[in-house]
C-alpha cells in the first residue's frame, strides 16, 4: 500500500493519532523556536528589545496568513485530487500554490521595506522601541520570500515525515543562528531576524527539492504547473482566503492589543503579553497539530466519497483538541509562576505575565474548536461556511469583546480572551450542526463527487 493509500485503507482513529502527532512534533519545534528566541532576544538583548520585537510580529502574522492562503486552498486540492485519481490537478494545484506565494511575498516584502516606518508607527511603537522593531522588520520583510516551506502541501500527499522534516530542520537551524549572531558576533535583534531568515531559507529548499526534483512521488511539479491556470487559481484562493482572513484578523487582533496595552501600561504589560504569546503558541501546538493531522484524511476521503470516514475524523479531532486543551490549561494555571520567571527577572514584568496567564489560560480547552471546523469545510471544499467562521469571529466577536472589555482596565482585557473563545467556539460548532441538519442530501452528493477541480459551490 503507497503513503497516499493509506489515507483511505486505515482505521481512521489510527491515522489521526499518527498525523497529529507528526503534525504535533512538527509545530512543537516551532514553539520551541518561538520560546527560545525569545528568551535569547530578552537575555541577550534586553527586555525593550523584545518588547519591539513582539511589536513587528503582526507583520509576521499577515506572511503567515498568506503561506496559510495557499497551503490551505492547494493542500485541500490536491488530498481531493489524489483522492479521485487526479494526479494533473494535484501537480496543477501545488505549482499555483507556489506562483501565488512567491507572487504575494516580492510585493508584500517590497512594499513592507518602502513603508516600515509608518508601518510600525501603525503597529504602536514608542520611541524606545522604534530602532529595534526597525532592525527587525527590515531584516524578516527583506526575506519574506522564504516564508514558508508548504508543509501542508506534503502533508496532503500522506508524506507526514517529511513534513515534519521540514519544520525540524529550519527550527533547529535557527536555534543555533540565534545565539551564534545575537551573542557571538553581536548583532542584537539583528541576529535574531536573521537567524530566522536563515531557517526560513532552508525550509523553502527543501520543499524545492522534494515538488520538483524527487521521484518517489505519486506526481512531480513541472514548469507548465506555474503558469497560471486560472480555474485551479480560483478554485485555490476561494478555499485558502478563509484562512487569510483568519490570520489578517489575527494580526489585526494583536496590533490593536499592543495598542491598547501601551495606552494603559506601557513596555511592562507589552513585555507580559509578549511572554503569554509565546507561551500559548508553544502549549498549543498540539491543537495545530490536530488540524493539521485531519486535514488529509478528510480531504482525500472527501474526493474518494467516503463522507463517513470524512465525518469520524473530525469528532474525534474535536474531542483531542477539546481534551488537551483543558491538560495544557490547568497546567498553565499551577505553573504560571515558574513559566513567567523563565523569561524574565523583572519584579513588575513577571508579576503581570503570571496574573495574565492564569486567566488567559482559561481559554485553551475551546482555542482550537473554531480552528478545526473552519479547516473541515476548507478540506472537504466548501469555503463559504469557512468564510463565515474566520471573519465572522474576528469581526463580531474578538474585536468587539477587546473594545468592550477594555474599558475596565487591563483586568478586562485578559479576561476577554477566554470569553471570545467560548463564543467563537459555541458559534462555530452552531454553523456545524445548522448545516448538518439542513443539507443532508446535499452533502451525501459532495461526497460522492470524482472531480476536485474547484471548490464545490457553498
Amino acid at each position: 500500500m503507497s503513503v497516499v493509500e493509506t489515507l483511505g485503507g486505515r482505521p481512521v482513529g489510527r491515522l489521526l493519532w499518527g498525523n497529529s502527532v507528526q503534525g504535533t512534533i512538527s509545530v512543537a519545534f516551532y514553539g520551541v523556536y518561538a520560546l527560545t528566541n525569545a528568551w535569547f532576544v530578552a537575555r541577550g538583548v534586553g527586555p525593550i528589545a523584545f518588547a519591539a520585537v513582539t511589536l513587528v510580529s503582526p507583520v509576521m502574522l499577515v506572511l503567515g496568513a498568506v503561506a496559510t492562503t495557499v497551503g490551505a486552498g492547494g493542500a485541500s486540492l490536491v488530498s481531493r485530487g489524489l483522492g479521485a485519481g487526479d494526479l494533473r490537478q494535484a501537480a496543477r494545484a501545488t505549482g499555483t500554490a507556489f506562483l501565488v506565494f512567491w507572487t504575494a511575498a516580492i510585493v508584500l516584502g517590497a512594499a513592507g521595506v518602502l513603508l516600515l516606518d509608518p508601518l510600525l508607527t501603525l503597529l504602536g511603537v514608542t520611541d524606545e522601541t522604534r530602532g529595534y522593531a526597525h532592525d527587525y522588520g527590515l531584516i524578516v520583510l527583506a526575506g519574506s520570500i522564504t516564508a514558508t516551506g508548504f508543509s501542508s502541501l506534503v502533508r496532503a500527499e500522506g508524506r507526514m515525515r517529511f513534513s515534519t522534516m521540514l519544520w525540524v530542520v529550519p527550527v533547529v537551524t535557527q536555534i543555533v543562528l540565534d545565539p551564534l549572531l545575537i551573542f557571538g558576533f553581536d548583532l542584537g535583534v539583528r541576529g535574531a531576524a536573521l537567524g530566522s531568515v536563515g531557517g526560513q531559507a532552508v525550509s523553502m529548499l527543501m520543499s524545492l527539492w522534494f515538488f520538483f526534483l524527487q521521484r518517489d512521488r505519486p506526481y512531480r511539479v513541472g514548469l507548465a504547473d506555474l503558469r497560471p491556470h486560472w480555474p485551479t487559481l480560483r478554485a485555490l484562493v476561494s478555499v485558502g482566503a478563509p484562512s487569510f482572513l483568519g490570520g489578517f484578523g489575527a494580526t489585526l487582533v494583536v496590533a490593536l492589543v499592543n495598542n491598547l496595552l501601551v495606552a494603559v501600561g506601557g513596555a511592562v504589560l507589552l513585555s507580559a503579553y509578549a511572554i503569554c504569546g509565546r507561551v500559548g503558541t508553544f502549549v498549543l501546538m498540539p491543537q495545530l497539530g490536530i488540524s493539521q493531522g485531519m486535514q488529509p484524511l478528510i480531504g482525500y476521503d472527501t474526493g474518494r466519497g467516503e463522507t463517513g470516514r470524512a465525518d469520524r475524523a473530525r469528532t474525534l479531532a474535536l474531542r483531542a483538541s477539546v481534551a488537551y486543551g483543558t491538560v495544557a490549561c490547568l497546567l498553565v494555571v499551577v505553573f504560571a509562576e515558574p513559566v513567567a520567571a523563565a523569561f524574565t527577572d523583572d519584579p513588575a514584568v513577571r508579576a503581570a505575565a503570571v496574573g495574565a496567564l492564569r486567566i488567559i489560560a482559561l481559554s485553551y480547552p475551546l482555542a482550537g474548536v473554531a480552528i478545526l471546523v473552519s479547516a473541515y469545510f476548507q478540506a472537504v471544499g466548501r469555503p463559504v461556511p469557512s468564510y463565515a467562521i474566520s471573519t465572522g469571529v474576528i469581526i463580531a466577536v474578538r474585536v468587539p469583546l477587546l473594545l468592550v472589555f477594555s474599558l475596565f482596565g487591563v483586568l478586562g482585557l485578559w479576561i476577554s480572551f477566554p470569553v471570545a473563545e467560548l463564543v467563537a467556539a459555541g458559534a462555530a460548532l452552531a454553523i456545524l450542526s445548522l448545516l448538518r441538519r439542513a443539507e443532508p442530501g446535499r452533502r451525501r452528493l459532495l461526497g460522492r463527487r470524482r472531480t476536485p477541480s474547484g471548490p464545490s459551490s457553498p
